[in-house]
């Protein structure tokens, strides 16, 4: 493997954010077979340090928000560090600290400390460009109206990236302020080289030393008709020495002093096999040519000139600060799509940093070219890059299914994903189904439909996702009929859902013999809305009788609720006792009762919902990765046979069940007493006749009461559903 250049920042500190501020930046050259102690004693060596006195630490920025610094501690964590370098050596600096304030290059003034310092919080890098997209046919908020590129040509597609960045992770240069102090000469006649050359100043820099802090140095030109080695004129990339930067010499580059420049001059010399002589040579001005007379090699080099403004000139609103600088300079604070950064955040952080007032529809839409910057570009942008995303999608996973429809005019209209490992591991799931739909918040609006289930641990299992242009009978007969081409039928399947009209219309049309129940809590709100002045006697009644196994349980407390809140008897009777009740329904619903998992999946992404298509989309996915991993790795590290929560669910039933008898009637029939109520369990038929046991699939109180007295084995009663590896 070759040798690397890495780049170094040093001098300056790790704040409480985790960020490294502050410092000066070098370069250095590691061989392909340095060792984590070699690495150190040139640090050392560049920096003047001994470690004996002073502890000096090594890290480098992971670009990730759970871990933003990694230790370079060993040998191990080098070649872990040096294989990110490898990739984009101008991304992962090698971050140095030092325990104690050391100063590199002899004494140094406090006024050029608070300059430095100020100017490496001012970064402002360029702005990637961005190719130009169809605009939308109308600007209307609707999703309908984006013209989307042809889906499936296939010279689209073959120019689409085969991976996509994440938006709450995208690419963006360390916070190194770029100088502005330097320039570029252009290249002149033979006559200028006698001194009338350092009169030329160029006035618009072409290519800025990358990454380089703020030092007064000279400028470089070059006569690039020869060489001493042909026509290359410059030395081959990668050249670097333990003391600085060197790289190509080329017009328009920027170095930090004039000893750098003619460091790199010789370097570039030995590398190119040639020599030149100094031509002219005074502070502030260099000629150097080739020593060959027939050779017209040469560079030329000067000091900027410096500003002649007066210094009473400090006009407090500066025409630099347009909208799209504003923006590069707050992006990094919009990274977390979850965070709250108002515009009035963008005065106050302009202020504070550059001493600049800017108008609030400047902050405004500086705060929007930041949006569109870190997520993949505007939302009409975002929609054309929405194809060749979900075809990366599943090239990179295979087995799952992405649906993309559009009209005849090629304007978006739905969008289904279901992702391999939701649709592997729903068969290992309760089949009951809850649905739901939100509203997205982004420019052209839309709404976000989802189909989630529970695991064995109780815990969210998402199973598909759809986006449409409204919630209306079309979209929804849409969505779920590609659930059910994904899913199959399942003839125990439950489907749990709000009162919505369009949800039943669609249910009924796409599942006709799933049984169709309410959320309870959704019913309830639905309640207190009828009834105004019984909210107390609804929440008192209600949930025990929704909730209650028991037939003969729930005509009491029936009774009672309808004796509390007249009229309430015949609503909740036309609209199905089966749909809202544990006892009246014909199918398992294993005591899921609610939409809850889906409310709170909309809860999770209330902030993502904010984000143009392609970035919504990446972010759901980064989600679910999320949740499998974790989830893998947890029931990995389970010891029981049971899930977490059904374990613990036992443990509480089988403290309640030492304190009722048991009766044998016979070899399969007993009889257990609860205090003051007796209930029959049959183990031939897995039945109790307080219900729950043959409801839920999961030993209840009396059932355990059996096994305690009996050789019967609890884990051989419950469902497979409950098993860590089913």
């Amino acid at each position: 493997m070759d040798d690397l250049a890495i780049w170094l920042r040093v001098g300056g500190k790790i704040n409480e954010s985790l960020n490294y501020v502050g410092g000066d930046y070098e370069m250095l050259l590691l061989k392909k077979n340095v060792t984590y102690g070699g690495l150190r004693k040139m640090i050392a060596k560049l920096l003047n340090v001994d470690e004996s006195v002073r502890k000096m630490e090594l890290n480098f920025e992971t670009g990730v928000l759970f871990k933003p610094l990694y230790g370079v501690t060993d040998d191990r964590t080098l070649e872990l560090y040096m294989h990110h370098a490898r990739q984009e050596s101008t991304k992962y600096f090698l971050l140095v600290t030092v325990g104690e304030e050391s100063v590199r290059h002899g004494k140094v003034s406090d006024k050029a400390k608070t300059e430095d310092q100020n100017l490496s919080d001012s970064y402002i890098p360029g702005l990637d460009s961005i190719n130009e997209v169809p605009n939308v046919a109308n600007s209307s908020n609707v999703a309908e109206d984006h013209v989307l590129p042809e889906l499936f040509a296939n010279s689209y597609v073959n120019e689409m990236p085969m991976e996509m960045p994440c938006p709450a992770h995208s690419q963006f240069v360390s916070p190194t302020p770029i100088p502005s102090f330097v320039d570029v000469l252009p290249n002149t006649s033979e006559g200028n080289e006698q001194g009338t050359a350092a009169e030329d100043v160029c006035t618009t820099p072409v290519k800025p030393y990358q990454n380089v802090p703020p030092i007064p140095i000279s400028v470089v030109e070059t006569d690039v008709e020869g060489s001493g080695s042909g026509d290359q004129t410059c030395v081959e990339e990668g050249i670097y020495g333990e003391g600085g930067i060197l790289g190509d010499i080329e017009e328009h580059r920027i170095f930090r002093s004039k000893k750098e420049l003619m460091t790199c001059l010789s370097i570039t010399a030995m590398t190119e096999k040639f020599q030149y002589k100094v031509f002219k040579s005074k502070p502030s001005f260099v000629v150097v040519r080739c020593v060959h007379t027939s050779c017209s090699w040469r560079v030329r080099a000067k000091k900027l000139k410096k500003h002649t403004c007066p210094t009473d000139f400090k006009p407090v609103r500066r025409r630099q600060a347009t909208s799209w600088v504003v923006g590069e300079c707050v992006k990094r604070k919009l990274i977390n799509p979850g965070r709250v950064y108002r515009p009035r955040y963008v005065l106050d952080d302009m202020k504070r940093k550059f001493g600049v007032d800017i108008s609030y529809s400047v902050a405004w839409r500086g705060r929007e070219c930041a949006y569109d910057n870190l997520r993949l570009g505007t939302p009409e942008q975002s929609y054309k890059l929405l194809p060749g995303y979900l075809h990366t999608l599943m090239d990179t996973n295979p087995g799952s299914v992405v649906n993309l429809e559009v009209s005849d005019g090629n304007k978006f209209q739905y969008l289904f994903i279901a992702f391999a490992a939701s649709i592997h591991g729903f068969s290992y799931c309760r089949p009951v189904i809850s649905i739901d739909a939100t509203h997205l918040k982004g420019k052209y609006r839309g709404v976000l439909f989802t189909a989630m289930c529970h695991d064995a641990n109780q815990q969210i299992f998402p199973l598909a996702f759809g986006v449409g242009a409204s919630e209306n009978d079309a979209s929804w007969s849409w969505f779920l009929g590609r659930v059910k081409s994904v899913f199959g039928v399942n003839p125990a399947l439950v489907i749990v859902s709000d009162r919505y009209r369009s949800i039943n219309n669609a249910v009924q049309e796409v599942f006709p013999q799933a049984f169709h129940g309410i959320c309870m809590y959704h019913l309830l709100n639905n309640l207190k809305t009828k009834f105004r002045n019984k909210t107390k006697e609804l929440e008192q009644h209600y949930i025990r009788t929704a909730k209650t196994y028991n037939l003969q349980d729930f005509h009491v407390l029936f009774y009672t609720l309808c004796s509390a809140v007249p009229g309430v008897k015949e609503y909740l009777e036309a609209v199905g006792l089966d749909r809202w009740t544990s006892s009246h329904a014909p199918s398992r619903r294993y005591n899921i009762m609610t939409t809850n998992i889906s409310e709170s999946l909309n809860a999770v992404l209330v902030k993502v919902r904010e984000l143009p298509i392609t970035p919504f989309v990446n972010e759901i996915r980064l989600l679910c990765q999320k949740w499998f991993h974790e989830r893998r790795t947890k029931a990995a590290g389970c010891t029981t046979m049971m899930s977490k929560d059904v374990e613990t669910k036992l443990e509480e039933r089988k403290d309640r069940a030492q304190a009722m008898g048991v009766i044998c009637a016979d070899q399969y029939t007993f009889d257990v007493v609860d205090g003051d109520r007796n209930y029959c369990v049959d183990m031939a038929l897995w039945t109790c006749t307080c219900r729950k046991f043959q409801l839920d699939q999961l030993p209840c109180d009396h059932v355990l009461a059996v096994v305690r007295k009996t050789p019967y084995q609890a884990y051989d009663l419950c469902s497979l559903y409950y098993t860590r590896e089913f």
